[in-house]
């Protein structure tokens, strides 16, 4: 990634590569070497950022049944815990043409299933599942037992927040670009800012603000009107600047973990800034005069689509409205304009619009 830059408050950096692009790297070094056996040096693999990468191979063995080596994140400039970690894959042929993806030590698994897996599943999210798959298919269409692996993961687990949504033991292989792209927080936010500038140069009084690449996906399968700005976490910055630039609509989109924050009042929804998402289910409970036993149940949930399964089953549904009625009402507030046109839709990885929408 040496040649690979972004142009941030004017300065050169250097883009960096994800754990998902390593596995994936890694992967398809260990089959061709396995196939061939020969040792690889360097492997090229295509990312879904549509970037061919040509990375170094390192630490290669050629076993009687099997091959393996590694690939070192490089991050480029982007300040990542899991820079310089050490992704390992082992690959094994099948007799079959199934491609079993499993983690190691280091990978974390899943305890509670959910979007991110099955409960007992390795952390290896869908996006690199995929590259791999189809790395290895460029090597042959012989089925592989693939195990990833990255023994630096487990204490570099323990600086990220994996605990937070139900996975233990190890860092999470991730990237849906396959691509880093460095950014600090306040050149992201004016990045932003331009993108809204645009859209309201180009005559709409309208704009759809989502807050991450699924999210992009969501509002491209909705009819909305006016121009689409991924804003990240900065809800409470992009409100203000959407508010004060004058658009006569706003239209927010965000999963309920997000916008469960900020329905009982955070602007900033990032992990490291706060992070609210089950007491916001209880404040809404309890408002509603859920038992207590339905609360507690509540309490114990990893993840806000474990909570969503709970309401869902104990038939409080209605929740979910009062949660989108929580953020209008606060966005209101917040932006101190009573008659600000505002909307909100909710989407859940699993049960997809929850409300604020109708087709």
């Amino acid at each position: 990634m040496s040649d690979f830059f972004v142009i941030k408050e004017g300065k050169r950096l250097r883009c960096g590569y994800t754990t998902g692009s390593c596995a994936a790297g890694a992967s398809k070094a260990a089959a061709q070497m396995l196939m061939e056996k020969r040792i690889v040096d360097k492997i090229q693999i295509d990312t879904p950022a549509g970037i061919s990468l040509t990375l170094k191979v390192e630490e290669q063995h050629i076993g009687e049944d099997y091959a393996e080596c590694c690939i070192v994140k490089d991050a480029g400039d982007d300040p990542d815990v899991t820079d310089k970690i050490r992704i390992y894959s082992r690959v094994r042929r099948r007799n079959d043409s199934k491609i079993i993806i499993d983690g190691g030590e280091g990978i974390g698994r899943i305890t509670r299933s959910g979007f991110w897996g099955e409960a007992g599943e390795a952390a290896i999210n869908p996006v690199p599942r995929n590259m791999i798959r189809e790395e290895l298919q460029k090597i042959s269409h012989s089925g592989f037992d693939v195990l990833i692996y990255s023994p630096e993961g487990v204490e570099i687990a323990k600086k990220t927040f994996n605990s937070n949504i139900g996975i233990i033991g190890g860092i999470s292989i991730i990237g849906t670009k396959g691509i880093v792209e460095p950014m600090s927080e306040d050149a992201l936010k004016k990045t932003i800012y331009l993108e809204i500038d645009a859209a309201f140069d180009k005559g709409n009084k309208e704009v759809v603000l989502f807050l991450g690449n699924y999210g992009e996906g969501v509002v491209e399968n909705l009819n909305l009107s006016g121009e689409k700005v991924k804003i990240s976490n900065f809800i409470g910055d992009m409100l203000l600047y959407c508010h004060s630039k004058g658009f006569k609509k706003v239209t927010l989109v965000g999963h309920i973990g997000k916008l469960s924050k900020l329905s009982v009042g955070a602007f900033n929804t990032h992990n490291k800034v706060c992070d609210v998402r089950i007491e916001a289910f209880i404040y809404y409970l309890a408002l509603s005069g859920a038992e207590k036993s339905i609360i507690d149940r509540v309490n114990e949930c990893k993840t806000s689509e474990e909570a969503l399964k709970i309401l869902k089953n104990e038939g409080y549904d209605h929740i979910i409205n009062d949660m989108i009625s929580g953020c209008r009402k606060r966005i209101k507030r917040y932006v101190k304009d009573e008659d600000f046109n505002i909307e909100v839709i909710m989407y859940s990885m699993e049960y997809g619009i929850l409300g604020g929408y109708d087709d």
